[in-house]
C-alpha cells in the first residue's frame, strides 16, 4: 500500500498545484519559467563556491594532509579518550558531507556497526553538520559578505560533539 501511495504522490503533487494555479487564474507556465531562471542564476552564483569546497576536499585527501592532521591530533584525543580511528571524519565532516560518509563508511566496514568505533562514529554523523558547506552555500545564496560569528558557532558545535560523542556512546551504551 505505501509503494503505491509513494509512487503518485510526487505526480498528484504536480497536477494539484497546476490545477490550484488554473483555478486561480495564475499563469503556471510563466511562473514556472520565472522560477527555473532564479534557479539557473542561484546555481551560477553558487558555482564558484562550491568549486573551491570540492577542489579544497579533493587536494586534503588526495596530498595526505588530512592524515598528517589526523596523526598530528592522535595523541591529544587519546588523553581525551577520543578514538584516533574517527580523527578523519571529523575533521572533513565540516567541509563535506560526501568525504566524512565516505570515512563512515570505511569505519563500519572495518570495525562494524556494532562496536564501539562504529557508535561513536554514528554518533558524530548524525550530530554535527557541513558547516563550512552550508555557510559558504547558504550565504552566497542570499549574498552575506561576512559571516560574523556564525562559523565559529558552528565549529564550536561540531567540535562540541567530536568531544561528547565517545562520552555518550560509553555512557548510554556501555
Amino acid at each position: 500500500m505505501l509503494d503505491k501511495v509513494s509512487y503518485w504522490i510526487l505526480p498528484a503533487v504536480v497536477v494539484g498545484t497546476v490545477a490550484l494555479g488554473l483555478i486561480k487564474k495564475i499563469k503556471v507556465f510563466d511562473c514556472f519559467m520565472q522560477g527555473a531562471k532564479k534557479g539557473i542564476a542561484t546555481v551560477y552564483e553558487l558555482l564558484p563556491s562550491l568549486t573551491g569546497l570540492v577542489v579544497a576536499v579533493t587536494m586534503l585527501r588526495a596530498s595526505g594532509a588530512l592524515v598528517i592532521f589526523a596523526d598530528a591530533l592522535a595523541p591529544v584525543a587519546e588523553k581525551l579518550n577520543i578514538p584516533s580511528e574517527v580523527i578523519p571524519m571529523a575533521l572533513i565532516s565540516p567541509v563535506s558531507g560526501g568525504g566524512s560518509m565516505s570515512f563512515f563508511e570505511q569505519t563500519l566496514k572495518d570495525f562494524g556497526a556494532d562496536s564501539f568505533l562504529g557508535q561513536v562514529a554514528s554518533v558524530l554523523m548524525g550530530s554535527t553538520d557541513t558547516t563550512l558547506y552550508a555557510v559558504t552555500v547558504y550565504y552566497a545564496a542570499v549574498g552575506i559578505k561576512k559571516a560574523r560569528h556564525t562559523v565559529y558557532a558552528g565549529l564550536a558545535a561540531d567540535f562540541t560533539c567530536f568531544l561528547l560523542a565517545p562520552f555518550f556512546v560509553r555512557m548510554t551504551l556501555y
